[in-house]
């Protein structure tokens, strides 16, 4: 379903390897909000979703967040690549490059490895839906302390600055998707049941919400 274009999605053109920045921008390729967790949440999400602008927008911004995944990985090889054993040594980047040189390898700034236990496919739309909301604003927020951190820097800010913007519009673009699904359930009783499951809960007369 997908085709690829021989070209990164904002370009990365870095000069000077910096191991520790690495460290802090890895977070985004392999941490708990980072773009591997964000483009396997959406594209599980979206095989639960009866409203066609919700399964949309799941597999739009799902297959976006893989492109976001490969403008982070190539951030950190081009800050890790031509690195001298002292760099990596002093960088505090020497227990990484025991176990995986300096390839590219999914983990939080802190070491922790990606885990899949850190998004969820409820198979909920309004449940998903509300996480997907808070996922990208997660996003964000680790763009911005990223930002802070390399805001001199201005090879490494640019792409993050892209990458950051993009999680805004995707929070937008989610809380469209939430509002086409309320509206397609009965909007006072929505938060009641799974439409996927069970049938829509009335109110009893004079105790409508």
């Amino acid at each position: 379903m997908w085709f690829y274009e021989k070209r990164l999605e904002y370009p990365v053109n870095i000069t000077t390897p910096n191991a520790k920045l690495a460290q802090f921008i890895m977070s985004q390729y392999g941490g708990p909000d980072g773009e591997i967790n964000a483009s396997l949440r959406y594209l599980s999400q979206r095989f639960a979703m009866k409203n066609r602008i919700a399964m949309a927008t799941l597999t739009d911004v799902g297959t976006e967040e893989l492109a976001h995944l490969e403008i982070v990985a190539t951030i950190v090889h081009q800050l890790t690549r031509d690195l001298s054993m002292e760099e990596i040594e002093k960088s505090g980047l020497g227990p990484y490059y025991i176990d995986h040189t300096v390839g590219v390898w999914p983990q939080a700034a802190g070491g922790v490895p990606q885990n899949a236990c850190e998004f969820q496919s409820k198979g909920d739309p309004i449940t998903d839906l509300f996480e997907d909301l808070a996922a990208e604003q997660k996003a964000r927020s680790t763009y911005d302390n990223i930002l802070r951190v390399v805001k001199n820097t201005p090879e490494v800010a640019d792409p993050i600055r892209f990458l950051r913007m993009r999680e805004v519009v995707h929070f937008q673009r989610f809380g469209e998707a939430l509002r086409s699904v309320q509206e397609d359930l009965d909007a006072k009783n929505f938060y009641a049941f799974n439409a996927s499951f069970d049938a829509p809960v009335s109110c009893p007369p004079g105790n409508k919400q």
